[in-house]
């Protein structure tokens, strides 16, 4: 699919391939986690818990700037050949702590990458700083003020990941009154394992944009407040599709929540993990969904309206979004 593509949910850990995960490896001289990978050489996982240690695993061979800056050129490189122009970057402090990386060493590496890319590629990227609610508020509020007090040029926003359901969002105000003072986009993880409460949560914080949210569809009055209020759904139906959140692409509540006049955008999440790519998701609205071409154009226009970047840039991506001679 040519039409141009806006990618707002992306885990940077979560797009390294195996085969680059065993290249780090090597190159670091550690051993590939036991358990990590199949007998076809897949990542190896069962329900969502143990989706999450798989990923621990494999961030855990990232142990330089550099390898940060090559998952992140290898992704948007991949990106930009999908018709790709924009990417926001969901990078985790608390993967690059474990392994003895400063978080000015992980952004700096993948600082790099967007720039490497941009030259090579044309295409543009920004960070979303993630803090994993599985450690508790105390740690998420010393992420946000991390990232508050350390203004980096490609850091636009702040996010949240991991166990909604036993972490709520309304343990997080702190951490995101922190983020949201300091003029960072704000988001968060909700709906997807947790139901249409923990978007409800979500919206007791300054955030304008959700990451996944379908849940909300089994609250009809929760559809209408996110469509009232504007809230973008940054949504990822293969991996709810593949995670089983809903059983087929048939059964995603996406074009129920679209036709309700809910914003929507469209990531890969994890793509490796699940045979996932940006232009993956494109094609399953249209294949398997029915969304037509001017369907999905409003979708990368809502991305870039939703995006955490400057408004410069933002007028470039739009710039680019229309047809020559248009």
């Amino acid at each position: 699919m040519t039409l141009p593509k806006v990618e707002l949910h992306v885990h940077l850990e979560g797009t390294a391939t195996p085969e680059l995960v065993r290249r780090l490896a090597d190159r670091n001289r550690v051993a590939l986690p036991d358990r990590l990978l199949d007998a076809d050489g897949r990542f190896a996982y069962g329900d969502f818990l143990h989706f999450l240690r798989t990923y621990d695993l494999a961030a855990s061979v990232i142990r330089t700037p550099r390898d940060y800056r090559d998952i992140t050129y290898e992704y948007l490189s991949a990106c930009a050949r999908e018709g790709a122009i924009y990417v926001e970057l969901t990078a985790s402090p608390d993967h690059a702590a474990v392994v003895g990386l400063t978080d000015g060493e992980e952004l700096d590496g993948i600082a790099q990458g967007i720039e490497d890319a941009r030259r090579d590629h044309e295409i543009e990227a920004r960070i979303l700083v993630v803090a994993i609610r599985d450690l508790g508020p105390a740690r998420a509020a010393r992420i946000a003020r991390l990232a508050a007090a350390r203004a980096h040029p490609h850091v636009v926003g702040f996010s949240m990941a991991g166990d909604e359901a036993g972490y709520p969002a309304e343990q997080f105000a702190d951490a995101y009154a922190i983020a949201a003072a300091a003029g960072l986009g704000c988001t968060m993880h909700a709906g997807e394992w947790a139901g249409a409460d923990s978007v409800r949560g979500t919206l007791t914080l300054p955030v304008t944009r959700i990451a996944h949210g379908v849940r909300a569809i089994e609250d009809p009055g929760l559809v209408a407040e996110l469509a009232r209020r504007g809230i973008v759904l940054d949504t990822c139906p293969t991996s709810n599709v593949v995670l089983g959140v809903f059983r087929s692409y048939e059964e995603h509540p996406l074009p129920r929540l679209r036709d309700a006049g809910v914003r929507l955008t469209l990531g890969s999440d994890d793509p490796p993990y699940f045979g996932a790519t940006i232009g993956g998701e494109y094609r399953a609205c249209a294949e398997r969904m029915g969304f037509s071409e001017t369907q999905l154009r409003a979708i990368t226009d809502t991305a870039v309206d939703a995006a955490f970047c400057d408004d410069d840039l933002k007028r470039d991506l739009r710039a680019r979004l229309r047809p020559v001679g248009g």
